[in-house]
């Protein structure tokens, strides 16, 4: 894994999980042999303090579906957010948006002007402690203002209406996202010269059409290329990597023309647009780290095997591409579909030209 980062010589495409995604990493390690997956798990090297505002949570069951009911509370008034979760993955999605009024923000600015940022290197000392040989740390800063607005905030059809209607309260909103940005930017430089950080990942959950390419190129990629910047003139080559989990080919040109050098979970077809042969022709210095399709695990084992053969072939052996597990996998049949991957892994043999 920290081969295909570096550039330098390997013997064999990684195969990756997101720590604990499908099941516990010790599980699939019992079926499939501990040296045949890694783990990234997610870490940062900051911390954020609210001294004068702060989050409260509390269970509710809504149309007999069980969630969450999340309170900000800040010296401006509060906001509520739900979230419902649904039954395969027990993960969650929002029922009810923290920001649905233009007045909302004045209580969403309190609190981001009330964030207190400071180094914390120990959560990244424990990862490694935990992983050992068994994996890397996956060091991430916040989201890019916009991308944080729509996952986090508001919902996507009230943030299009809201950046129409009011751009002057946006940018100050946006103003003060990018200060907080720009305080972890800092923070991870200084690190940064003690530490050897792998890479830093923006967790951006890039997707084309959410966004589009003027909001890609006025709100994602400036925050992309000031960090690589600033990672520069720390004297260590520590390269740029995103979230880029959905439709990407409307952004081909302005990936190409930022500081990006990573794609992480990228989703290549039949789930996404962009495939892994795209990726190796579009942009040389980029590595390519694509999700298999979550569809195809849904697929016969010989199906299976067959697609994750061609993403190694689209990626031949230019020492760049890292197959992962870094969205949700249909439950029960990853003790089908992981020794498939991992057969095409072997044989499709050397990753290095």
């Amino acid at each position: 894994m920290r081969a295909v980062v570096d550039g330098v010589e390997h013997d064999r495409v990684p195969f990756v999980q997101y720590s604990g995604l499908t099941a516990p990493d010790d599980d699939i390690w019992s079926a499939i042999g501990r040296d045949e997956m890694g783990i990234l798990k997610w870490v940062s090297v900051h911390r954020a303090d609210t001294p004068n505002c702060r989050f409260e949570m509390e269970d509710i069951v809504r149309d007999g579906k069980k969630g969450i009911r999340y309170t900000l509370v800040t010296p401006k008034g509060t906001l509520h957010s739900e979230r419902l979760y649904e039954f395969t993955y027990n993960t969650t999605a929002a029922a009810r948006h923290f920001v649905r009024e233009l007045d909302d923000y004045q209580v969403l600015m309190a609190y981001l002007r009330d964030i207190c940022i400071s180094r914390d290197v120990s959560a990244y000392h424990d990862v490694l402690h935990d992983l050992g040989d068994d994996g890397i740390p996956h060091v991430y800063v916040l989201r890019t203002p916009y991308q944080q607005l729509w996952v986090e905030w508001v919902s996507i059809e009230d943030l299009a209406w809201h950046m129409a209607e009011y751009p002057d309260v946006m940018a100050e909103v946006i103003g003060l996202m990018t200060d907080v940005q720009r305080r972890i930017f800092e923070v991870v430089c200084d690190v940064a010269r003690e530490e050897d950080l792998p890479y830093i990942d923006f967790p951006d959950n890039i997707t084309a059409p959410m966004i589009g390419e003027t909001y890609f190129r006025t709100y994602c990629v400036p925050a992309y290329n000031e960090l690589a910047e600033m990672l520069d003139e720390t004297g260590r080559s520590i390269p740029i990597y995103v979230h880029t989990d959905g439709d990407l080919k409307s952004l081909w040109t302005a990936i190409g023309e930022s500081r990006v050098r990573g794609l992480d979970s990228m989703s290549p077809p039949p789930d996404n647009d962009t495939g892994v042969a795209d990726a190796m022709a579009l942009w040389p210095e980029m590595r390519v780290s694509p999700n298999f399709p979550s569809s195809v695990h849904l697929m016969a084992p010989e199906a299976v095997y067959r697609h994750a053969m061609q993403i190694l072939e689209e990626g031949g052996r230019r020492g760049r591409l890292q197959i992962q597990i870094s969205e949700n996998v249909p439950p029960t049949v990853w003790r089908t579909t992981f020794p498939e991957i991992v057969r095409a892994i072997h044989n499709f043999g050397g990753a290095w030209q």
